[in-house]
C-alpha cells in the first residue's frame, strides 16, 4: 500500500509545537535493558536530555532506539532497549534496520546526478522517458514534479489496508510494475503542479526512470552513484529477500487482542519489494549520517543540482517538500529531514544545511505506521534539536 508519510509531517509538527512526552514504564513482557549508553559526548548536544529521551526502554512504544547527533559543536552517540523481547539482551548500537522512505534521499540523488550529466531533463515529462507507462488520462508530468510530489499520480495498491492483511502477505511479492499499473488505472488525482501530495508512487516511477536511462538496475546505480561514494558500506537493497542480513534488532508490531490485551508480533522478516526505490533500503545510523554529510557537502550531487534538494515549490500553498527532503523551521533554524517507517522500524535523518547540527535515529517502534509520532522518537528529536 502506497501511503502518505504521516510520520514525516508529524516530526516537523511535533518540533514546531514544542510537544513533550515523558518516558513510559517498561511493559511486563520484558525487563528494562538498563540506562541508555553513550559512546561519547562533548559540550555540544545536551547529553542529559538525550539520555533521558532514551530512558525506560523497552516500553510499550518502542523496544530499542539508536541515536547519533552530530555537528560543528560536538557529537553524541547513544542506544537503549533490547535486541529482542524473548532474550532481553542489550540492543546492538550498530544494528542494521529497515530505513523505509529515507531511501528517497538516495533515489533523488541518483536522479539529480543524471540531470547533472544531461541524461535527464528535470523539466521534461516522464512520458518522454517511459512512453506508455502513464495513460492518456494524464497530462505531462515532469521529472521535477515526481521529485517534489506534485505529480498528481494516485497511490498504488498493496496487499491490504490493515496490518493484518499486510502481515498475512508479508512473504509475497508485489512488483513495482504492478504497483504502478494499479496507480495508473485510477487516473490522476489532480493536475500536475496543482498540489503537493507525498506518495511513494512518485519515487517508484523514478526508480523505473533510472533503470530506463542507465540500462542498469536501480540497486546497482544507487550503490555506484551514492552508497559507495558516501562510504555507506553496510547499506543495501534486499529486493524480495525478507531477511535482514547482518546484526540487527528485532522489530515488533503491537496488536490489540479481543480480550483487551496487547500482543507484540515479530515483524522483522518481511518482503519489501513493492517499496523499492521509495523505501526498500536497509541501513545503519552511521551510514545514514554519512549520507547526509557527504550529500550536503556537495560530494554526491553537484552543487547546482543539489539546490533542488533545498527548493520547495513556491507556487503551492503549504508546500514543504523538495527533491527527497522536507523543510521545517524550529528554534530559529531551518532543518531538512527525511523519515522512514516500516512495520517494526522507524528512522529519521535531519540536518541543517550547513551541517551545524545533524540527527539520525532508528527507533524500533511498536506502531511504526501509526497516525501519530512515536513518543520515543519525539523525545529524541526534541532533545537533539533544542
Amino acid at each position: 500500500m502506497q501511503t502518505r508519510s504521516r510520520t514525516l509531517t508529524a516530526v516537523a509538527a511535533a518540533l514546531v509545537l514544542g510537544l513533550t512526552a515523558g518516558p513510559l514504564a517498561a511493559p511486563a513482557f520484558a525487563s528494562p535493558a538498563g540506562p541508555a549508553t553513550a559512546a561519547h559526548a562533548t559540550t555540544g548536544p545536551d547529553a542529559e536530555a538525550l539520555r533521558a529521551a532514551l530512558a525506560g526502554l523497552p516500553d510499550s512504544d518502542a523496544t530499542a532506539a539508536l541515536v547519533r547527533v552530530g555537528g560543528s559543536d560536538g557529537t553524541w552517540r547513544g542506544s537503549a532497549g533490547v535486541h529482542d523481547l524473548a532474550s532481553g539482551r542489550k540492543a546492538d548500537p550498530n544494528a542494521l534496520f529497515r530505513a523505509g522512505s529515507t531511501t528517497k534521499v538516495v533515489t533523488a540523488a541518483v536522479v539529480l546526478q543524471l540531470a547533472a550529466q544531461d541524461k535527464v531533463d528535470l523539466d521534461a515529462p516522464v512520458q518522454h522517458y517511459l512512453p506508455g507507462l502513464l495513460s492518456s488520462a494524464f497530462k505531462p508530468v515532469t521529472v521535477r514534479q515526481l521529485l517534489n510530489h506534485t505529480s498528481g499520480i494516485q497511490s498504488g495498491d498493496g496487499f491490504g489496508d490493515s496490518f493484518e492483511d499486510a502481515y498475512a502477505h508479508r512473504f509475497g511479492t508485489l512488483t513495482p510494475k504492478q504497483v504502478v499499473a494499479s496507480a495508473v488505472a485510477k487516473g490522476p488525482e489532480f493536475d500536475p503542479g496543482e498540489r503537493q501530495d507525498y506518495l511513494n508512487i512518485n519515487y517508484t516511477i523514478l526508480g523505473m526512470l533510472i533503470e530506463k536511462v542507465t540500462g542498469h538496475s536501480y540497486a546497482d546505480e544507487a550503490a555506484r552513484r551514492v552508497l559507495r561514494p558516501a562510504g555507506m558500506h553496510h547499506t543495501y537493497f534486499p529486493g524480495t529477500d525478507p531477511r535482514i542480513h547482518g546484526p540487527h534488532n528485532r522489530g515488533y508490531q503491537a496488536v490489540k487482542q479481543a480480550d483487551g490485551t496487547t500482543k507484540f508480533i515479530d515483524v522483522t522478516e518481511w518482503n519489501q519489494a513493492d517499496r523499492w526505490a521509495a523505501g526498500d533500503m536497509i541501513s545503519t545510523t552511521a551510514d545514514l549520517e554519512r549520507l547526509i554529510t557527504h550529500l550536503f557537502r556537495g560530494e554526491i550531487v553537484p552543487k547546482l543540482q543539489l539546490e533542488e534538494m533545498f527548493t520547495v515549490p513556491s507556487n503551492i500553498e503549504g508546500a514543504d517538500m523538495s527533491a527527497g527532503l522536507q523543510r521545517f523551521e524550529y528554534g530559529g533554524k531551518v532543518y531538512w529531514l527525511k523519515s522512514g517507517a516500516r512495520y517494526g522500524y522507524s528512522a529519521v535523518v535531519v540536518a541543517t544545511r550547513d551541517l551545524s547540527r545533524t540527527l539520525v535515529y532508528s527507533v524500533n517502534s511498536t506502531d511504526a505506521k501509526g497516525e501519530s509520532m512515536n513518543p520515543v522518537a519525539q523525545r529524541i528529536a526534541l532533545a537533539a534539536l533544542k
